[in-house]
Order: structure tokens, then C-alpha cells, then sequence
């Protein structure tokens, strides 16, 4: 399972509470595992980030069950980044070797961008992508084979991440702004998570109703 599992990734809980949700590190090659990295790995995968996510998904009432499984990537992924840079906003990454994790983080999203647009725009080899991402990444070549191979099989599934994330920024800065003093992250990510995962057209107006309501 190490070898053709990615750096890491998370299995949700099960629908009656039975079995928990696992966050699971990939340990093949352990002298390849930067420990600078961790931190961000594990709030993008665990708390703030995917388990946070999830769970609270799970245990929403009064909505259709679909609404509170049905992921859309968009939303699911771009909280997860989301969620790696909250963490450095609100005083998580206070050591500098950590923050260096997650910019690191954010240069392998940058590079994987260009590797699923060279791939199902440009028409890429597979081996171009793997190439161009040991170059720009420096990571093990073992990784990034495993990472593109994913990439090769869901189109997309990468980009979706960055607009996620950028859509959730955006929307924070937009109740940032409109609400001054008035806004807490506590409310504006009550807003994000509490309808479940959602397109993000419908996420937009989730957090205009949020704005209405606090700004009134």
C-alpha cells in the first residue's frame, strides 16, 4: 500500500460513529520525511483541516443525508489548504522550520497547477511530468511518480484544490472587510462548514447570508 499511496491522506469516520476517522502518514521511506514538513501536513489531513471538516459534516442534523457525505472537491480540498494556512494566521507555525513546511506546501501546489494543465491541456508523457515536477519540487522521485500517476487519473483534482482554497480566502477577506471589528473566524468558519460541503456557488451565498445577518 506505501508504495503506490501519496505523501499522506485521510480516511473518514464511518456513519454510525463506529470506526474513527484516520489520518495516515506515509512511512516507506522515512529518511525522505521532512520533519519541518509535518506540522502542515498534519493540519491540512487532520485539525483544522480535513478531519475538523468532515466530522463536523457527519454530525450535522436536520439535513439530507447526501448533504452531509457528498464531497465536492472544490470545497473539501480548498478547505484542507485553507486550513495549512490558518493555521501560520492564527499563531500555529510559530517556529520558522514549520512555516518553511508550508511553503514548501504551497510551491508543490504551485507546481502541480502546471503538471495537471501540461498533462489533460497540453497533452504531456508522463515521464515530462515527473521531470518537470523532480525539478521544481525536489522531492523523492518515488513521490512524485506516485503524485502524478494520481494526476494522470483524475484530471482537474489538482486545480480544484487552489480555487478551493482561493474561493475561502476570497470570501474571508470580502466578510473581513464588510464587517470590521464585527467579524470573528469562529462565525465566518461557522459559516464555511455548517451546510456541509457545498459547490462553491452555493458556499458564496452561504457566506453572504453570514455577512446580512451579522452586519444587520
Amino acid at each position: 500500500k506505501e508504495k503506490t499511496s501519496p505523501v499522506a491522506y485521510y480516511n473518514a469516520p464511518s456513519m454510525d460513529g463506529n470506526r474513527p476517522g484516520v489520518f495516515y502518514a506515509n512511512m516507506a521511506k522515512v529518511a525522505t520525511t521532512y520533519k519541518w514538513g509535518m506540522k502542515t501536513l498534519a493540519y491540512h489531513e487532520a485539525i483544522p483541516g480535513h478531519h475538523f471538516q468532515i466530522s463536523i459534516a457527519r454530525e450535522l442534523k436536520g439535513l439530507p443525508t447526501f448533504r452531509t457525505v457528498l464531497p465536492f472537491t472544490a470545497y473539501v480540498e480548498g478547505w484542507a489548504l485553507y486550513a495549512e494556512r490558518l493555521a501560520k494566521d492564527i499563531g500555529m507555525e510559530e517556529d520558522p522550520y514549520d512555516d518553511l513546511g508550508r511553503l514548501q506546501a504551497e510551491m508543490f501546489r504551485a507546481v502541480r497547477l502546471v503538471v495537471d494543465t501540461g498533462l489533460h491541456r497540453k497533452r504531456w508523457s508522463r515521464e515530462r511530468a515527473i521531470a518537470y515536477m523532480l525539478e521544481k519540487t525536489g522531492l523523492p522521485r518515488d513521490d512524485v511518480v506516485a503524485e502524478v500517476e494520481r494526476y494522470l487519473v483524475m484530471p482537474g483534482q489538482a486545480l480544484a484544490y487552489k480555487i478551493g482554497m482561493l474561493k475561502i480566502l476570497e470570501l474571508r477577506d470580502r466578510a473581513q472587510a464588510i464587517l470590521g471589528p464585527k467579524f470573528t473566524y469562529g462565525d465566518f468558519h461557522d459559516a464555511i462548514l455548517k451546510n456541509g460541503a457545498l459547490p462553491l456557488s452555493l458556499l458564496d451565498q452561504m457566506v453572504d447570508r453570514y455577512i446580512a445577518r451579522e452586519s444587520g
